[in-house]
């Protein structure tokens, strides 16, 4: 099979990434754009337009799997792909995602294909950054749930097609301020910012992808998290302290924690539940707590071979003598955000010096507050 680069450009902002596509398409000869439209699943399909800068090329329609748009998607995705490379004549695909359909499981479809990611790019405007990371709706009320059973919000999914891209296509908005873009900034530092028409999009696409770094930086152990910032009425504070939670503060404070700041994310760790990593992912008004396996420290010698590298050395660079790996880790980003009382919220949360004094014994014999949350 040919070699082929492709490119995943996606993003909740239709405009922006619909102006995106067209300049790939613009600026790269013998590029095709493929895109499989998920409105359509109501009626049990998923219709495939395959386009180039000329216009359309090819339309289809992929049957729903297990009642699932998202599924058809990835059903149909690759042999698509697979095709354009056996015909040679394709330098670039640029694969448009729906809506609601996130980068990183795309991504890893079309790379367990056996095909070649060159870049994933979500299209942003600024001016809507901030609505949507406050949008707490159901992806289904907004009518974009890529399945029936899609439990997803809008904020959250913006969240994280915002976060997974190492490149943002930016939208000239002329409605965007100096806020709305250090926004942007302070949510995604180290990415790639690309205004629409007057950036090397196309070099962008092209540059590589690394599919299990990107999903490195994204795992609540090692997440490549935001550092402090304060600039433009914006600011990001970065929490970090050693000593437990104790479970029932933290579950009390979880609302106002929760809508402290437009996005809050990271890692913590319960004093009742001393070997669990626990991931804090809030976006829009609603926090998901779920474990993410254990600490490192909590695992025998022996298991340490089985744990990626990168995860290791991240714990290496943060290793307590007592602790390990254990710590709390809380990133928040908002205009307008109360630091000091945010600051002061989350040290009352953690255990007092008598609690922490009674030893691990003690801790674990504390109210097991999360169990709802947490299913257990």
């Amino acid at each position: 099979m040919p070699d082929l680069s492709v490119v995943i450009v996606g993003g909740l902002h239709s405009d922006a990434r619909g102006a995106a596509v067209d300049r790939l398409l613009a600026d790269v000869p013998g590029s095709v754009v493929l895109h499989h439209d998920l409105a359509t699943a109501a009626d049990g399909t998923v219709v495939r337009t395959v386009r180039d800068a000329g216009g359309v090329r090819d339309t289809g329609e992929a049957p729903l799997v297990n009642d699932c748009a998202c599924c058809a998607l990835r059903e149909d995705l690759v042999p698509e792909l697979r095709r354009l490379a056996d015909a040679g004549d394709t330098r670039l695909a640029v694969v448009e995602l729906w809506d609601s359909v996130e980068p990183k499981a795309m991504a890893e479809v079309v790379a367990a294909g056996g095909l070649t990611v060159t870049g994933v790019i979500t299209a942003v405007d600024p001016a809507l950054l901030l609505p949507y990371l406050g949008n707490g709706d159901d992806l289904a009320e907004a009518g974009l749930a890529a399945a029936a059973t899609d439990q997803r919000t809008v904020a959250d999914t913006f969240a994280r097609q915002l976060e997974y891209a190492p490149v943002l296509a930016v939208a000239d908005s002329p409605d965007a301020d100096d806020e709305d873009r250090e926004l942007l900034t302070q949510l995604h530092p180290t990415a790639r910012r690309i205004t629409i028409g007057h950036g090397d999009l196309a070099g962008a696409a092209l540059a590589g992808f690394d599919i299990e770094a990107a999903a490195a930086a994204q795992h609540p152990a090692c997440a490549l998290l935001p550092a402090e910032a304060d600039a433009h009425g914006v600011s990001t504070l970065v929490w970090h302290h050693r000593r437990p939670f104790h479970p029932e503060r933290l579950y009390q404070a979880l609302e106002d924690l929760t809508c402290a700041a437009a996005r809050s994310r990271g890692r913590f760790w319960l004093a009742d539940r001393p070997d669990t990593l626990l991931h804090w992912d809030a976006a829009g008004g609603a926090l998901c707590v779920e474990s993410a396996g254990p600490w490192l420290a909590s695992l025998p010698d022996a298991a340490w071979e089985m744990v990626p590298p990168v995860r290791r050395a991240a714990a290496a660079l943060d290793w307590h003598p007592e602790h390990g790996d254990r710590c709390q880790h809380l990133v928040f980003t908002s205009p307008g955000l109360d630091r000091e009382g945010l600051r002061d919220l989350l040290e009352s949360c953690l255990l007092t010096d008598a609690e922490y004094a009674a030893g691990r014994d003690a801790w674990k014999r504390l109210p097991s507050a999360f169990d709802t949350l947490l299913e257990v």
